[in-house]
This record gives structure tokens, C-alpha cells and sequence, in this order.
């Protein structure tokens, strides 16, 4: 059985699914990539090393502001008003930074492409913020961990 690509029409032409006449329930999506970089650079992030600043304190901020322009730059998502947006990072190893974002609201739609979009903005400004000193990072494994709410219900990756 397959399911249908709800951002096309029966004729194929793109469109912003209408979400008017669902319920208004409790969402929520979280979220995850990692950045590896060599040793030497996560150890000047830890130790505040970098003169932009904090880095993860500042890729923080750019992934909470990412998660409420994510209509502006994908296309067909909604504008939503956001309840909480939240960051966290955790240094595994000696190479590598994982980044978690949870996102939740009251509402019509799922805030998946959000929490998606969190983790790879802050990923992004973790990149630009230490790319002088190691071009070499790499941003992995982007993707959804666990969602809630909605008709399709809870997805929790294994």
C-alpha cells in the first residue's frame, strides 16, 4: 500500500496541505545530528577558546531562531507559533558533538521539519563559527528521533 504524497494535488502541482479543519492537539519532534571535527577543535570549543565566542551557546540561538523561519526556507511547511524550542549538545568522545532539539506546540501540524531544522542550522553555525581552524568537520545523521501527536501518532526511532 502506498501513501500519498500529501504536498501534491491528484493533477501533481505542488501545494501547502490545508490543515484548517483538523483538530488542535499537543505536538511534538526531536531531533538529532552530529558534528565531527578533529580533537584539537572540540578541544578549543570546550574551553571557550574561539574569539566569535561560545560557540555552542551561539549555535544554540541559531537553531532556536531557525526553528521559527523554517516556513521561510522550506517551501510548503507552515508558519507556526511555536510553544518551546529547546537545544541541547553532548560531547561524545573526544570528536564528536551531538546536537538534540526538541520542539513542541498546540496545534494542527507536526513540527518535525523544525526540530529538523534546529539541529542543522546549529550544526551549520558550529561549522562556520570553527571552519578556520578545521575544514575538515563533517555534520552526520540529521534526522528524526521522535515524534508525537497528530493522526499518524508516535514515531520513536530505535
Amino acid at each position: 500500500m502506498t501513501t500519498p504524497l500529501t504536498h501534491f494535488d491528484d493533477s501533481g502541482a505542488s501545494r501547502m496541505v490545508d490543515v484548517g479543519q483538523k483538530p488542535i492537539t499537543q505536538r511534538m519532534a526531536r531531533a538529532e545530528a552530529t558534528v565531527v571535527m578533529q580533537p584539537e577543535t572540540l578541544a578549543l570549543i570546550q574551553n571557550r577558546e574561539f574569539a566569535k565566542g561560545d560557540v555552542l551557546e551561539v549555535a544554540r540561538l541559531a537553531g532556536i531562531m531557525a526553528t521559527k523561519r523554517t516556513d521561510e526556507l522550506i517551501p510548503l511547511c507552515h508558519s507556526l507559533g511555536l510553544d518551546a524550542a529547546s537545544i541541547n549538545f553532548e560531547i561524545m568522545g573526544k570528536t564528536d558533538i551531538c546536537i538534540e532539539s526538541q520542539v513542541s506546540l498546540q496545534g494542527r501540524t507536526g513540527v518535525e521539519m523544525e526540530a529538523m531544522t534546529a539541529v542543522s542550522i546549529a550544526a551549520l553555525t558550529i561549522y562556520d563559527m570553527c571552519k578556520a581552524v578545521d575544514r575538515s568537520m563533517e555534520i552526520m545523521n540529521v534526522r528524526l528521533v521522535e515524534k508525537n501527536g497528530g493522526k499518524s501518532g508516535h514515531f520513536l526511532r530505535e
